[in-house]
């Protein structure tokens, strides 16, 4: 079964899945800002409620919430939407990069000997995901973890290791974040060996690397992979051309049963106005991937079998670890 914000499901009911979108996002720190930017959670839910319905409008069933603890996540605020849109709304329990996240809290814990770090956070994960978010009641149905650029720090291994566990505890999915195509075939390393199951561990952000290479020996680990920054269009170093190549040709090997696509898309940003995102990248919205890549890849010659494979078949396969 899957925790969504209202309960749970069966994960033959979660449909077309976007697997890694954001309602609200703040990088950490935001809330310093809140004197100039305070939080408008009435125009974030009307925002919210716009784009469900838009996304309804393309058959999406589920929204998978990837936003971590230490980046804004609001569980009252999915449940709300959720509740309003009739969206399937999943919330994640997990903790950003060191370099964009907040790690302050779980850095100082670890240099004190007598606290085991890992099996901290692997008891905030698990609780969080069996008993619920603080005191709201909505349990958590994914964890969501991420490394940095090149390299894993100790205090993301610590976090990887924490997940890891949890998942193993748990049998939720865990989702990644990797920075600019590295360090996927390291991740699913260390998550394995500390005794996730691959078929639950989908590796974030493939795109961020155009190189084959780099994408099987991540699909070599038995992982899931997911081109979810779709819209980020900024050529030559992000460039959804050369993403769609790189999906076209791993379907072409025989690697469709393993792939995803979503966008890493935020509703509302947590702190000041970010309009100029828009302006500079226009593509970047939750509904991009049915609007002008699926309808592109259909042109290149993927089958509609293949589409609802990506897009149906293995989040649902994700979710039931298959």
């Amino acid at each position: 079964m899957v925790n969504t914000v209202l309960g749970l499901i069966s994960p033959d009911q979660l449909g077309k899945t976007l697997v890694h979108e954001h309602i609200i996002y703040g990088y950490a720190g935001w809330y310093a800002d809140n004197t100039i930017a305070p939080f408008d959670r009435e125009a974030t839910v009307k925002a919210s409620l716009d784009t469900m319905e838009e996304l309804k409008t393309y058959g999406v069933e589920t929204f998978v919430d990837v936003t971590p603890n230490d980046s804004g996540r609001d569980a009252t605020l999915l449940k709300e939407i959720s509740e309003k849109s009739g969206m399937n709304i999943i919330c994640c329990t997990g903790l950003y990069t060191e370099a964009e996240g907040a790690p302050a809290y779980f850095k100082f814990r670890s240099t004190i000997p007598i606290f085991d770090v890992v099996n901290e956070i692997q008891e905030m994960f698990v609780k969080e995901i069996t008993q619920g978010v603080g005191t709201t009641g909505v349990k958590a149905g994914v964890i969501k973890v991420g490394t940095g650029h090149g390299c894993i720090s100790a205090h993301e291994e610590r976090v990887l290791k924490a997940a890891a566990r949890a998942q193993k505890e748990t049998g939720v999915p865990i989702i990644t974040h990797t920075e600019a195509g590295t360090m996927g075939p390291e991740q699913a390393d260390v998550l394995i060996s500390e005794g996730a199951d691959p078929k639950r561990i989908m590796i974030g952000h493939a795109g961020g690397s155009a190189d084959l290479k780099y994408h099987t020996a991540i699909l070599e680990k038995g992982v899931y992979l997911a081109f979810d920054r779709l819209g980020i269009d900024m050529p030559p170093a992000m460039s959804d051309a050369l993403r769609m190549a790189c999906i076209i040709g791993l379907i072409g090997i025989g690697y469709a049963n393993r792939l995803m696509m979503s966008h890493d898309s935020i509703v509302r940003w947590l702190g000041r106005p970010m309009e100029i995102v828009a302006l500079i990248m226009p593509n970047w919205h939750p509904r991009y991937v049915f609007k002008d890549i699926i309808p592109a890849l259909k042109e290149a010659g993927v089958t509609d079998d293949k589409i609802d494979m990506i897009m149906i078949d293995n989040p649902r396969r994700l979710f039931a670890g298959e």
